[in-house]
């Protein structure tokens, strides 16, 4: 229950403006946010990437921003990931990257969305890049696995989708994704969802998770268990993504059940989050990417990361007591 009302109290003011009014002019906020963020620019988070590369961890870089209505910001966005596209390729790090449709003309015009969907997809498959779209509030759960079915559908098998398992639907949305294949990053959600359309209760998300889990991991072997790429760019068919030690050691007994071999399988976690954990999943010969945001627009992002774990709002609250 505490776990509950913290995380409600931090999503909803993820999107307070007042709020973030104030807490981005803290200094020790933005310090406290370095460690889940890579830094302002690109080079910043190149050199983050470097440094997990050369610890055996994969990437998939995200350049923060969500819900924007300017056309002129969203053109600002599209064009910053197709950069992001011409870096990763100039630097030779071994990482994709992730996007969220809201940022290029969702919350707009889902023509505009789709057009600049398409256009980053073009570039990055040019480049043998793969694409991740995020999955957002569930206001745009339909649209966004629309937008990346109809681009799969159009030719770019680079594109990837991610899926909630807090949310009720997400088993009918696994199966029909699993079908065609469409490559799936399972997360549990962070956003603040009635109980209508997700679970409400912990031990139901986790037991949603997990069957979630099993249906990506036969749908992998059925399609013949693609592996990680040689460049690490293009990530397998299923990939759990979570810090929870139950839901992973579930994926790993049933990789072994399943006789699914390791490289067909993707950990993935957040970066600054169990650091040692992801050195230990890849040190046993699972492909282990991290998630590595960057840029200005840090502090949603920021409070839905406090909002999921009670450690890490005690990590914000030591900052606070140190500036």
């Amino acid at each position: 229950m505490r776990g509950k009302m913290f995380r409600s109290i931090f999503v909803s003011l993820s999107r307070a403006s007042w709020a973030q009014h104030t807490i981005t002019h803290w200094g020790f906020a933005r310090r406290a946010a370095s460690r889940f963020i890579a830094g302002e620019t690109i080079a910043d988070a190149i050199q983050a990437v470097r440094r997990l590369n050369a610890a055996g961890i994969n990437a998939s870089l995200d350049h923060l921003g969500e819900n924007v209505v300017n056309p002129g910001d969203v053109d600002s966005a599209t064009l910053e990931i197709i950069s992001i596209l011409e870096e990763i390729d100039r630097a030779g790090i071994q990482s994709n990257v992730s996007i969220k449709l809201s940022q290029i003309g969702l919350m707009m015009d889902e023509q505009l969305s789709q057009q600049n969907l398409e256009k980053i997809l073009e570039k990055a498959k040019s480049l043998g890049i793969f694409v991740r779209v995020d999955m957002e509030g569930s206001n745009t759960t339909e649209r966004t696995i629309q937008a990346v079915r109809q681009a799969f559908l159009d030719g770019y098998e680079n594109v990837g989708v991610v899926i909630q398992s807090y949310l009720r639907r997400s088993e009918k949305d696994v199966a029909n994704l699993i079908s065609r294949p469409v490559r799936i990053r399972l997360v549990k959600g962070a956003y603040q969802e009635p109980a209508s359309i997700a679970f409400p209760n912990k031990a139901d998300v986790d037991a949603n998770y997990d069957r979630l889990c099993r249906m990506m991991l036969e749908g992998a072997l059925a399609a013949g268990a693609p592996r990680l790429s040689p460049d690490s760019r293009t990530p397998p068919l299923a990939a759990i993504a979570t810090h929870d030690l139950r839901r992973i050691n579930y994926a790993r007994q049933q990789i072994d059940k399943l006789g699914l071999p390791r490289d067909a399988v993707e950990f993935q976690m957040i970066y600054g989050i169990h650091r040692e954990l992801q050195t230990e999943l890849a040190a046993a010969g699972y492909p282990m990417r991290v998630y590595v945001p960057y840029g200005t627009q840090w502090y949603p992002y920021f409070m839905r990361r406090l909002g999921e774990r009670p450690a890490n709002i005690w990590f914000f609250l030591s900052n606070y007591f140190k500036h």
